[in-house]
């Protein structure tokens, strides 16, 4: 109606960015940091051309592993929160309150559905990680809501009113303009009659 994307979906996909990038750095960084070190410690028999030589050789080494780990934890940390913020976001849209039951159950079913490959244990593992993990996470996402001043729902709520109120007020606007034009096709419509009369 806006003509823009729901502030949920935004924030949606600003999460599943930042826990792509916070997944690369927590597993691109002891990645980069250890191939580096393993590199140096490999290469002390090597031939290098100069010191520049050897040190950007251990860069790339280390430069390699942190693309290639980092890539792994990135779009796995990625996933597990869009589909933590999906479910938790779709469980507050539908019942019209935010709670810490939602993100508790978002936490489980996202921690069940990563772990349902290692079977019955690992999907009761992941059920209590995710647990675990979604009602600290809820409690700091309502805290700093609240801390902002509005929730989501309070501010769906209001940008609801104050879309009906505007919906409202054009819809007086176009009934004025309504009633104005039919006054005015009365009165032309009247003014030949009149004369006719005067005339007769």
């Amino acid at each position: 109606e806006r003509q823009r994307y729901p502030e949920e979906t935004v924030n949606i996909v600003k999460s599943a960015f930042t826990g792509g990038v916070v997944g690369w750095m927590y597993g691109g960084l002891p990645a980069f940091y250890h191939a580096r070190k393993a590199f140096i410690e490999r290469s002390h028999g090597e031939l290098f051309q100069n010191r520049a030589d050897a040190v950007q050789s251990a860069h790339r080494a280390g430069l390699r592993s942190f693309i290639r780990y980092g890539w792994r934890w990135s779009w796995r940390v990625a996933t597990f929160v869009t589909i933590f913020n999906m479910v938790s976001t779709g469980l507050s849209v539908y019942r019209n309150k935010s709670t810490i039951s939602n993100y508790a159950s978002a936490g489980a079913f996202t921690g069940a559905l990563f772990r349902i490959h290692l079977g019955l244990q690992g999907l009761a593992g992941g059920l209590m990680f995710g647990t675990a993990f979604g009602i600290p996470a809820g409690a700091l996402l309502m805290i700093m809501q609240k801390v902002a001043g509005e929730t989501l729902q309070e501010k769906r709520n209001r940008e609801r009113r104050e879309l009906y109120e505007q919906k409202l007020a054009e819809w007086q606007s176009r009934l004025g303009v309504t009633e104005v034009l039919g006054e005015m096709e009365s009165n032309t419509q009247g003014g030949p009659e009149t004369e006719r009369a005067r005339e007769s």
